[in-house]
């Protein structure tokens, strides 16, 4: 990288995708300027990527929620050139440029230093699904969802938050049953933590009752719509279900009984503009006692380059776990 241009992965106005070089000044303003070296990909980044309205406020735009590098230069004295750092959430790769980019430009308010003994490259395979997955976690616990009260099902469990989520609530003696929709993935779900892994058929149910057999503790779903319609009507007296996806749907059919006679806590998990101190503190259990078995088996990797046929992969429900956006190809 000569002088101030950069490389990064750029959706134009026409929503054509293309790796393009810029100069600084194209960058936003911010007080930490962060040279990239992972990235990840995420669905709402794939949606960045087609120029998605409901995600990208403007284009020209470079996706990207998650970053991880090492600190270029800084107005702020918080932090220092060479630092390792990260940035999740917020408003990078959807309201303003993204980490697909070489060069990064945040306020120092987003940032976070690489907790240790987390690499830089740990950190972008967590990224925003691994600290969702914690969230979750944290929520569950917070209301008294214990390992000895029974089962807690994590729903799409074969995608970055659910996968995470379902080792994580492993590591932490937690009987986890896990719900997936792709059959190939049952193998590794059950090597991450998982006592048994159902089809997606078993929690996707079509019923008009406003009750259903209690089968769970806890539930962290990823799904939204109608299954979790479904896993609330099937949470047991005073669980919870921690909601933090919606690509089965953002409509919600279901009764006031589930809360009012079972007591079930419904909670929202809200990542991106999660507060500083929460934030922090999910990152030091992400690299102590959270941290997952073995992250590398969750990872695959792809160039900066490549990162239009990932895509397309994650669009079409072929990716398993996460992959890493290698930034300084």
């Amino acid at each position: 990288m000569a002088g101030d241009s950069f490389r990064c992965y750029l959706v134009d106005e026409n929503k054509t995708q293309a790796i393009v070089e810029r100069s600084l000044d194209s960058l936003p303003d911010g007080e930490v300027l962060i040279r990239a070296h992972w990235s990840s990909l995420n669905y709402k980044d794939a949606l960045a990527a087609t120029g998605h309205s409901g995600v990208v406020r403007s284009l020209p735009h470079v996706p990207g929620i998650d970053v991880a590098g090492v600190v270029e230069s800084s107005s702020s004295d918080r932090f220092r050139p060479g630092e390792e750092v990260l940035v999740t959430g917020f408003e990078l790769g959807a309201e303003r440029w993204g980490g697909w980019s070489q060069l990064v430009r945040v306020p120092a308010e987003w940032v976070v230093r690489c907790p240790e003994p987390l690499t830089l490259r740990d950190c972008m395979i967590l990224g925003t699904a691994g600290f969702t997955a914690a969230q979750c976690v944290a929520a569950l616990q917070l209301h008294q969802v214990s390992p000895d009260k029974g089962e807690v099902l994590v729903t799409g469990a074969s995608g970055g938050v659910g996968s995470l989520a379902v080792n994580i609530l492993s590591r932490l003696s937690y009987t986890v049953v896990a719900a997936t929709g792709k059959p190939a993935s049952h193998d590794r779900l059950l090597a991450w933590g998982a006592s048994r892994v159902l089809g997606r058929e078993a929690i996707d149910v079509e019923s008009a009752k406003p009750l259903m057999n209690s089968r769970w503790v806890g539930v962290v779903d990823t799904v939204g719509g109608k299954v979790l319609s479904t896993v609330l009507r099937e949470t047991t007296h005073r669980g919870c279900v921690a909601a933090c996806g919606m690509v089965g749907g953002a409509e919600l059919q279901v009764t006031v009984y589930p809360f009012i006679l079972r007591g079930v806590r419904l909670v929202g998990i809200d990542s991106a503009m999660c507060p500083r101190d929460e934030r922090l503190s999910i990152w030091n259990k992400l690299s102590g006692d959270w941290k997952p078995q073995d992250l590398e088996s969750f990872a695959s990797e792809v160039a900066l380059s490549k990162a239009g046929d990932a895509v397309e992969r994650i669009l079409r429900g072929e990716i398993i776990g996460r992959t890493l956006v290698r930034v300084d190809d």
